[in-house]
């Protein structure tokens, strides 16, 4: 049990990677924190992982300062202490930089890094008074490593929660608190189902040829990665021992981008 009495934040964990992350957290032994703009499917997923007294679901907006700020208060009232934060949260839209929106470029930034900046902002504040330090992890992307067409907000973001983590890693260490990223490969969630089709009708290509010359052209075996291997790297990040490993970005990927 890695995680044996620690308590665990997710973002966007009502589905996909943020859902199997906290399937994996809780098979650990850890007590949960589902923060979801969805209501209704965090405290689903919530009463999955066992309900009160093992996982809770927590309404939380991350962009918008006051709803963060209430979720982890909420968090640390029914678990005493929050020892993870898995930053997850994120959407994505696709479209050529020159006829990318200001407003679809704004929502997309406010979601990944203005969210990030106020979940760990909101986390440090409790782990910097108690003992135990703690761990934040970011989910990033080989985007934030490489670049791809139609992605132009999408990379920054990611790219620039590499910074982000690197800062916390320094700040955080005399306090015991470790920053990591997770840099996953095509994982096949609704988020990249959403963008297959729209790739195929900017590209003007078939949705196979999305899947096999664009999404998994430069992987060594041709295959997605899962939600499984992205929650056993959180896994392996969360349960890390030591200041040893802060600052630090894993690319999970099936070879796409080789550091």
């Amino acid at each position: 049990m890695k995680m044996q009495d620690k308590v665990a934040v997710v973002t966007g964990a009502a589905s996909g990677i943020g859902k199997e992350i906290a399937i994996v957290f809780a098979r650990e032994g850890a007590k949960i924190v589902i923060a979801d703009l969805n209501q209704a499917g965090a405290d689903a997923t919530a009463l999955e992982l066992g309900g009160p007294g093992k996982a809770i679901g927590v309404a939380m907006d991350v962009t918008d300062e006051a709803q963060v700020e209430a979720g982890i208060a909420k968090a640390i009232a029914a678990f005493g202490r929050i020892d993870v934060l898995v930053s997850n949260a994120g959407i994505q839209t696709v479209a050529p930089l020159d006829e990318f929106p200001f407003a679809k470029w704004k929502q997309l930034l406010a979601i990944h890094l203005d969210g990030a900046f106020l979940t760990t902002k909101a986390v440090l504040r409790h782990m910097y008074t108690r003992p135990g330090g703690g761990s934040i992890i970011y989910m990033g992307s080989v985007h934030s490593k490489e670049a791809s067409p139609l992605k132009a907000p999408y990379v920054t973001a990611k790219h620039g929660l590499i910074g982000l983590a690197k800062v916390v890693a320094k700040e955080g260490a005399k306090h015991g608190v470790r920053a990591n990223v997770i840099c996953p490969g095509f994982v096949r969630t609704p988020l990249v189902e959403k963008q297959i089709p729209e790739q195929a009708k900017e590209l003007g290509i078939s949705e196979a040829d999305v899947v096999k010359n664009v999404m998994l052209r430069e992987t060594v075996d041709g295959e997605f990665t899962t939600v499984e291997d992205v929650a056993e790297t959180a896994l392996f990040f969360a349960s890390f021992g030591s200041n040893a490993l802060t600052g630090q970005s894993m690319v999970v990927s099936h070879g796409w981008f080789m550091q």
